[in-house]
């Protein structure tokens, strides 16, 4: 795999020798293109958590469509499969590249189970996309809003991962109530989704708990327990992220200052908006800025 070359926030996390976590986001309102050599010794799954995303294949001649919800497993033995993706405004793709080597030592015992091990002719082609199921998006939400020291990082997610390729593999009807009696609902998750696209849409004045419950017709204690279980923290804990990320976005573009900024993402002085930006990243905007240019 050789260097990537990317415009937007991108991060690449080296699990193991031969594995790779890829997380891209695009939280702008333009489209974003993300380009990475991998070549056909690599096995590849993406998974889109938001939004919407294209595979542009033999520059650009061939695409494949990924939308939200929804995973992508790539793996040819004849050719090189280099990432070559378009991401939609507002989307989040996580991709997990693994060496087939390390690939197979993770299932030698159960080859026969799955199709690519169980399949021994040599000229292997896999374009598979498929749903996420309500717990496959649980261990997604949890990769991309994590908050640990950087010391675990690399362990947790190396389990996380694991985690979700066992839940990819695994078939069975049942496999979501084993791993979360939450999710055995998916109007469940519905909500709890609607619920986040809610007080994003409404950050500068979002709902309290008990008025966010009633619209979305959970109870405060389900919409509590569920927002943590599928984003990885509480609803405000998430919402304020959220905003600091956004301002942090809106701040970089040059176009706004601090002021225009904290009233966007609903502070209604500067003071108390800086307060916040300082908690999020040790560092006041106008310092921040500094840094960065």
């Amino acid at each position: 795999m050789k260097e990537n070359v990317v415009i937007g926030s991108y991060e690449e996390i080296l699990v193991d020798d031969g594995f790779y976590v890829l997380k891209i986001q695009n939280d702008t309102q333009d489209t974003d293109k993300y380009v990475r050599d991998i070549d056909s010794s690599y096995i590849q799954f993406h998974f889109s958590l938001k939004g919407k995303a294209r595979f542009l294949f033999n520059n650009g001649a061939y695409a494949l469509e990924v939308s939200e919800e929804n995973s992508l497993l790539l793996y040819n033995t004849q050719k090189d499969l280099p990432l070559n993706l378009v991401l939609q405004p507002n989307s989040w793709m996580l991709s997990v590249v693994m060496s087939i080597r390390k690939f197979h030592s993770l299932f030698s015992k159960e080859a026969s189970y799955i199709p690519i091990l169980s399949d021994v002719s040599g000229e292997k082609k896999y374009y598979t996309q498929e749903v996420l199921s309500p717990a496959m998006a649980v261990v997604l939400s949890q990769l991309m809003n994590y908050n640990l020291h950087p010391s675990i990082k690399t362990l947790y997610v190396k389990g996380k991962i694991y985690e979700l390729i066992s839940l990819y593999f695994n078939k069975t009807e049942d496999a979501d109530i084993e791993q979360c009696p939450f999710l055995a609902d998916e109007d469940n998750v519905r909500r709890i989704r609607k619920a986040k696209e809610i007080i994003i849409s409404r950050m500068a004045e979002p709902p309290t708990l008990a008025e966010l419950s009633e619209e979305i017709g959970l109870s405060l204690r389900k919409l509590k327990e569920g927002f943590k279980q599928i984003y990885g923290e509480s609803v405000f804990g998430f919402l304020f992220d959220y905003k600091m990320e956004y301002a942090r976005n809106m701040l970089e573009t040059g176009k706004y200052n601090v002021n225009e900024v904290g009233l966007k993402v609903g502070y209604s002085t500067a003071s108390h908006f800086i307060a916040s930006f300082k908690k999020k990243y040790g560092t006041t905007p106008k310092k921040y800025l500094t840094s960065t240019n």
